[in-house]
């Protein structure tokens, strides 16, 4: 039985539910008639609005716990660290029976996680981990080094690296340096590429190849645009850059932009990888703009989740795949993980059209 707290910070964090419960970033259950769930409350706390794939999190991880009968307290932070902070202290207050986190700066919201597990909330990581706490009972994700295992593969196979007579040039535009998933991805890149940047089959002329030197802060697009629009004037005026190595179709948007600035055409279009299939990608995929990118199954996450929820609630054993894999400075978090897939120009259509998961027509009218 969770104890009742009364502190200053969590009662003006439950003032600040007032507002919160109206903004256009929130939105909780219509109170109807539930099928099951006893009256239960989950807090869903997601970490932006700006890219597709969270916004497609949020709506997957509300439907599938209001199909258990739950209410549901939805909050997006806008990759504001403070506001996410601000919004999960609020659900504490608020006495949610659970609290699902997707975190924007998992380190900024240890005390937090602390608080809830001492008023006896259970904590579910959502897709990234949240580090150096104690404080989380399950974990449900993707196989993240495997996203990136997965995309060096793909390289390797498109750029026919095993059988290469010629050097062929390389960037790389990683992910976020607070989010584990970026360091796991990269890890999972190297595992693969490596071995052709020792023997010089693959040229980094910017010479930014560790994780310090291409990490890109909250996954920013503009970021990637300015990094690639930098690399092209500073290393690739009489040269072509061959390989784009993105961990991100946000990355990739940015890459294209830069590419058709600087004269890029389809002839000379480098290999371009990504990480989410949002609708975009797809489109570009298909263009020619974007070579692959990683399809993960919010659907099937958001499900596995759900799971976890329901079990904690009620006081069973969730469905779990993985308990050695994802130590947080802490504990070792135990986790189920889903399987990521690999898709490009040829299988898009089995993937994300025929599934159902995208209706043909929206892919073609993306913007």
């Amino acid at each position: 039985m969770k104890k009742t707290i009364l502190s200053v910070a969590l009662i003006a964090a439950l003032m600040l539910s007032l507002t919160l419960a109206g903004c256009g970033n929130g939105s909780s259950s219509s109170g109807g008639e539930q099928q099951g769930g006893n009256g239960k409350v989950v807090g869903v706390a997601m970490p932006t609005q700006s890219s597709e794939r969270w916004i497609k999190d949020g709506r997957n991880m509300k439907a599938k716990l209001e199909s258990l009968g739950y209410e549901v307290f939805l909050q997006y932070a806008e990759d504001d660290v403070q506001v996410q902070l601000a919004q999960i202290e609020t659900m504490i207050a608020k006495d949610v029976d659970c609290l699902v986190v997707a975190s924007v700066d998992s380190s900024a919201l240890i005390n937090a996680l602390k608080t809830a597990k001492e008023v006896g909330i259970p904590v579910i990581s959502y897709d990234r981990l949240l580090m150096n706490t104690d404080s989380v009972d399950y974990y449900a994700s993707f196989d993240n080094e495997g996203v990136g295992r997965k995309i060096g593969e793909y390289i390797e196979e498109k750029a026919n690296l095993a059988e290469a007579t010629e050097p062929q040039t390389i960037e790389f535009f990683m992910g976020s340096p607070d989010d584990n998933n970026a360091v796991l991805l990269y890890k999972g890149v190297m595992s693969v590429l490596q071995k052709y940047l020792d023997d010089g089959t693959l040229v980094c002329k910017s010479g930014r190849t560790s994780f310090e030197d291409t990490c890109i802060l909250r996954w920013s697009q503009e970021v990637a645009l300015q990094n690639c629009e930098n690399y092209l004037s500073g290393f690739y005026a009489d040269d072509k850059l061959d390989i784009c190595c993105s961990a991100f179709d946000g990355f990739a948007y940015g890459i294209k932009a830069a590419l058709e600035a600087a004269g890029y055409t389809e002839e000379d279009w480098p290999i371009i990888t990504g990480q989410d299939a949002e609708i975009m990608a797809v489109k570009n995929i298909i263009d020619g703009k974007q070579t692959q990118t990683i399809f993960k199954n919010t659907e099937l996450l958001a499900d596995k989740c759900a799971g976890m929820v329901q079990a904690v609630i009620e006081g069973s054993e969730p469905e779990i795949n993985d308990t050695e894999t994802y130590d947080n400075g802490k504990m070792v978090v135990p986790s189920y993980l889903c399987e990521p897939l690999s898709l490009d120009v040829d299988n898009y259509k089995e993937l994300v059209i025929d599934s159902g998961y995208y209706k043909e027509e929206e892919v073609k009218n993306a913007k």
